[in-house]
């Protein structure tokens, strides 16, 4: 193939970034791969109820909604567990800089399928970061008052006992994590389609506890730059 040619670059440098770019495209070939598998995958286990959530409906007030609510028109509904317990003073920084992306990316994601993120403090709190935040297409649910983090590793509760441990979860004490779910309608039922198990694996050595996190901009966008991700972890707030 035809490579580009950028103004005074080097021989050293052209050879380097061509040898780069076939990794490139071999890792492309690999992400599709993968992505292939996922869409193959066989639906998972029936959910054990139809969750009651809550949320603001259209008139401004909270109101209850059944998970089959929430997936619109659509077949397939993702849901985010977002790290905002009512313990919790201010959000995780990790989950609120990934949505501060994601809800630019809300009013598409909308065309495929239904996207709701999802946190154990009541709907008035969660509505209140909303604003203050400037999110203007998540839509965010509470789920104080049903069982769906702990079934769904929203939190630690029910983490098997060698998960806790490399978690570093001590013995009588919880909190929320963040995880994707994917939930497919089938036959009348919904169904667990994927979960994002990814994030409670441990990394290999030199590799960042992030990388492979595709719904991410930030990590992909600092992987362009010489620096790369180093140490670094997003605030809530710069001031």
């Amino acid at each position: 193939m035809e490579h580009l040619r950028y103004p005074n670059e080097t021989t050293e440098y052209r050879a380097a970034r061509n040898a780069l770019l076939n990794d490139e495209i071999a890792l492309r070939a690999q992400i599709e791969a993968v992505a292939a598998k996922r869409r193959a995958l066989p639906l998972g286990g029936e959910v054990k109820e139809d969750y009651v959530f809550e949320r603001i409906g259209k008139n401004a007030t909270p109101e209850k909604v059944k998970m089959s609510e929430l997936f619109g028109p659509h077949d397939t509904l993702i849901l985010y567990s977002f790290m905002y317990g009512p313990e919790r003073e201010l959000p995780c920084p990790g989950c609120t800089h990934l949505l501060d992306g994601i809800d630019g990316a809300a009013r598409h994601i909308g065309q495929r399928a239904a996207l709701h993120i999802v946190a154990k403090s009541p709907i008035a709190r969660l509505t209140a970061w909303v604003h203050e935040r400037g999110w203007n297409h998540l839509s965010l649910v509470s789920t104080a008052g049903n069982s769906y983090d702990a079934d769904y590793f929203g939190d630690t509760s029910r983490f098997p006992k060698g998960l806790r441990a490399q978690h570093r979860v001590p013995d009588g004490e919880n909190w929320d994590e963040t995880i994707f779910n994917v939930f497919k309608k089938s036959g009348g039922a919904i169904r667990h389609f994927w979960g994002s198990e990814m994030s409670f694996a441990p990394t290999e050595p030199n590799q960042h506890h992030r990388a492979g996190d595709q719904a991410d901009p930030l990590w992909g966008l600092l992987d362009m730059t010489p620096e790369g991700r180093g140490d670094f972890f997003p605030k809530v707030n710069y001031d």
